[in-house]
């Protein structure tokens, strides 16, 4: 068994706001495990028993011993966080979400359409009609739609 390979030495501020965010009952589980990490790290255990002790991977406790140095100079809540992550950004905004899921459960007859229920295709373009959006495919509202369960919608939707 080995040491912790970034070996972590805490400040007594930094210790006592880790120990304070451990025992927040509104703090996320997974932030209170990688302070948990830190402050067992502090206290000189090795990682397998960290890892062992909070039922995670050995690289686990490696992530976050590593993360800790690598931020040394960010504020302790950001040096819990998860990095960003890749992928595309959202094509469409919250707003405009919100505005489909609200067109969805209007009446078609409402708008000008001869359907007693929506469909993903006229809803895609209506919402196009109506400018909430550029462009949307009806396999996209029909993804939107089957989140959120809207009872206007016909079932063939999604």
């Amino acid at each position: 068994m080995r040491r912790a390979k970034y070996a972590v030495k805490l400040s007594e501020e930094e210790r006592a706001m880790l120990v304070a965010l451990t025992r927040k009952h509104s703090a996320k589980q997974s932030i209170v495990r990688r302070a948990r990490i830190i402050l067992m790290s502090d206290e000189g255990m090795w990682n397998q028993h960290i890892a062992t002790a909070l039922s995670v991977e050995n690289h686990v406790v490696t992530t976050w011993t590593k993360r800790w140095h690598d931020m040394a100079d960010k504020p302790i809540q950001e040096r819990l966080e998860d990095l960003p992550r890749p992928g595309a950004p959202d094509k469409f905004t919250p707003e405009q979400l919100c505005r489909i899921i609200a067109l969805a459960c209007e009446k078609p007859e409402e708008h000008g359409r001869p359907i007693s229920d929506w469909t993903s295709r006229e809803l895609a373009s209506e919402a196009v009609k109506q400018g909430i959006v550029g462009s949307i495919s009806p396999t996209h509202v029909g993804r939107i739609l089957k989140k959120t369960m809207c009872s206007r919608t016909s079932s063939d939707i999604g």
